[in-house]
């Protein structure tokens, strides 16, 4: 029955990832509402390069784990363009503790300065594929839209900030702001699964 169990799982999460975006993709806007009360979409940003979208949530050990990672590289990137939106894509029913009320205040607690927004009717995260978090986007805005970059972990290192040796979302923003090749396009996230 376990293996079952499994099998229908493993085929219920690679189904979604199926149809998710491949790199090359032109992401889907969308407005989602933010911690302030206040809706967001891609399009609000005029001056924006691009974005690094991560869905993370307050209940996984893992995003809890990478918090400190995202806001720095909102601090470092949304001066140059590539500012960081948050998305909690959990079915709160099932995690009450990634509600309103809680992303609110964790986005207090530690001092968030990107968007934190719920999606509220998980309708986002299977137009992007996402399956964990925390799951990372990186878009390059465009004349046709925002294109997918890179797809997958913030870095190879969820237990240790000081222990990291390859910085995928850095390495692929780099890249993008000098005009060059992004060496890795898509690594696997690690992290929790998004709660349906």
């Amino acid at each position: 029955f376990s293996l079952i169990v499994l099998l229908t799982t493993l085929a219920f999460t690679s189904s979604i990832s199926d149809n998710g975006y491949e790199i090359g993709d032109i992401a889907t806007d969308f407005k989602l509402e933010n911690i302030d009360g206040n809706f967001v979409s891609l399009s609000d940003y005029k001056d924006a390069k691009g974005f690094i979208v991560i869905f993370t949530c307050n209940t996984c050990p893992y995003a809890v784990a990478y918090e400190d990672r995202i806001e720095a590289l909102n601090k470092k990137y949304a001066s140059q363009g590539y500012p960081v939106i948050a998305i909690m894509p959990n079915n709160i029913e099932v995690k009450p503790g990634d509600n309103m009320e809680a992303m609110q205040k964790r986005a207090e607690d530690k001092g968030f300065t990107f968007p934190y927004l719920i999606d509220k009717n998980q309708e986002i995260y299977p137009q992007y594929g996402a399956t964990k978090t925390p799951h990372v986007y990186v878009l390059k805005h465009t004349k046709y839209g925002n294109v997918v970059r890179y797809i997958g972990a913030i870095d190879d290192n969820y237990k240790d900030a000081a222990l990291v040796n390859q910085k995928y979302v850095e390495d692929a923003v780099d890249a993008l702001l000098k005009d060059e090749e992004i060496k890795e396009t898509k690594t696997r996230a690690i992290g929790c699964s998004i709660k349906v």
